[in-house]
């Protein structure tokens, strides 16, 4: 497995302090992109939080998925959510050491009062005496909130003096982009009144264990969620239930609980949950199984796997400007692009990074991870198996069907309605449900004419 070393350095610990003006709560920042280019520690927002209660069992939450694992337990997994500013929003994420659970705070405008937020990505820190002071905080005794340094700081701060040095596998980078991508094609299925949110929430069970093994389903009924043992009509797919335990932090102050996924089609799906709060939503993306992470679905190959797919991108990106819901009909217009070529960019731009998806909202949002997500592109393995194939020669083209040479194999890829079968193991196991496989990819790329690097099969 390739991995890099993700460096993360704060100019003090983030902390929860009292003074005779009240609380502040105060949250260092790494260095991260804004509209000014990169800073070492950007300045996001000044002001108070609402609701200060909620807000700190939010960010709990997504802490806790920051620091876990639901499967493999063992192994460590330890890396500081993100937060963008999107001019009206905060945006606080974090994805699971395994990554099979994506977990993202909105704190929107109803939520802060104060100034307008900055624009920008970075990590914050999220140290142990802090999350210790956090789960303290009771009652809505006005609650002062800076992200990032304050105005003496950033002008007597000589250097870092808190460092962190995490290992980041392409897959963790893989994974982010998947949940971004999959979340694309959910829909609202259910929507439960507080009460029964409570009431269902509390009822999953709290670890892994036989009960939470394999797909789990429920359907609407009513106002609220039904179980079933298969997937009739209308069912979400729940894996690995007990991966929703870090919802229950904020239950008591939920008005309501969403879910979202796509049609059932009988296998295990991902699927979405968010908890709707006062000027705020705690959303978990879950992936099909807890033995699965995001960073084998697959969803993204498509968009990278031309050259034109890249011009487009590196054109819509141009356009981008930190825009809390990002509109594909007015950048089609601003680039000359048609809508589906911007939607095609955008989902290319996701498995880079910059920009992520809002199930509330219906939209993709621009943010820049703090990190080199472009490299888990570049060694995506099914990627890089499909441009030694279209490189070396091992695709013949006729008609709707192309004959695939691997190793001392061929495969037969077929296309029908501008969809690629293949006659490997993989599509008989997965049938697209796990994106195209490496035959149909080096396909897609000799068809469309795009320049690919050569090499062995």
């Amino acid at each position: 497995m390739t991995r890099s070393v993700q460096a993360l350095a704060y100019s003090r610990p983030s902390a929860l302090e009292s003074s005779q003006a009240g609380q502040l709560l105060g949250l260092e920042t790494s260095g991260g992109l804004t509209p000014r280019g990169i800073e070492a520690h950007p300045r996001f927002f000044s002001g108070f939080l609402t609701s200060p209660r909620i807000a700190a069992r939010g960010l709990l939450a997504v802490a806790d998925v920051a620091s876990a694992r639901y499967y493999r337990r063992a192994l460590p997994a330890s890396l500081d959510p993100m937060v963008t500013g999107n001019g009206d929003r905060l945006r606080f994420e974090s994805f699971s050491g395994c990554c099979g659970v994506y977990a993202r705070l909105d704190v929107l405008r109803d939520g802060l009062d104060g100034a307008e937020t900055g624009h920008g990505t970075t990590n914050v820190d999220v140290n142990n005496p802090l999350r210790e002071a956090l789960s303290r905080v009771a009652g809505d005794d006005p609650l002062h909130l800076r992200v990032g340094p304050d105005e003496m700081a950033v002008t007597t701060m000589d250097g870092p003096v808190v460092e962190k040095k995490v290992p980041l596998p392409d897959r963790w980078l893989r994974g982010f982009a998947e949940a971004q991508v999959v979340s694309t094609g959910f829909d609202l299925r259910a929507e439960l009144p507080a009460p029964e949110a409570v009431r269902f929430l509390r009822s999953l069970p709290r670890s892994s264990g036989n009960a939470s093994r394999g797909a789990r389903w429920v359907v609407p009924a009513g106002k609220t969620l039904r179980p079933t043992t298969r997937p009739v009509a209308g069912a979400v797919c729940l894996p690995g239930p007990e991966r929703l335990v870090a919802l229950q932090r904020v239950l008591r102050h939920a008005t309501s609980l969403r879910v979202y996924g796509p049609v059932a089609d009988g296998a295990a799906t991902a699927s979405a949950w968010e908890a709707v709060l006062p000027g705020m939503r705690l959303t978990f993306t879950l992936s099909p199984d807890a033995s699965r992470g995001f960073s084998g679905e697959g969803g993204v190959l498509e968009a990278l796997a031309t050259d034109d797919a890249a011009a487009d991108a590196e054109l819509v990106s141009v356009l981008l400007a930190w825009e809390p819901r990002i509109e594909p009909a007015d950048l089609a217009e601003q680039s000359g692009l048609t809508v589906e070529r911007v939607r095609a960019a955008l989902t290319r731009l996701g498995t880079a990074g910059r920009v992520g998806y809002d199930l509330a909202d219906a939209s993709f949002f621009h943010r820049e991870l703090p990190y080199d997500a472009d490299r888990a592109e570049r060694h995506n393995p099914r990627l890089v198996a499909a441009r030694r194939l279209a490189g070396s020669g091992a695709v013949v083209l006729n008609g709707d069907t192309a004959t695939v040479a691997s190793g001392e194999r061929r495969y037969q890829v077929r296309e029908k309605d501008g969809v690629l079968s293949c006659t490997c193991q993989w599509w008989v196991d997965y049938r697209g449900r796990r994106g195209p496989c490496k035959h149909a990819l080096a396909v897609r790329m000799v068809r469309r004419g795009a320049p690919v690097a050569g090499g062995v099969r």
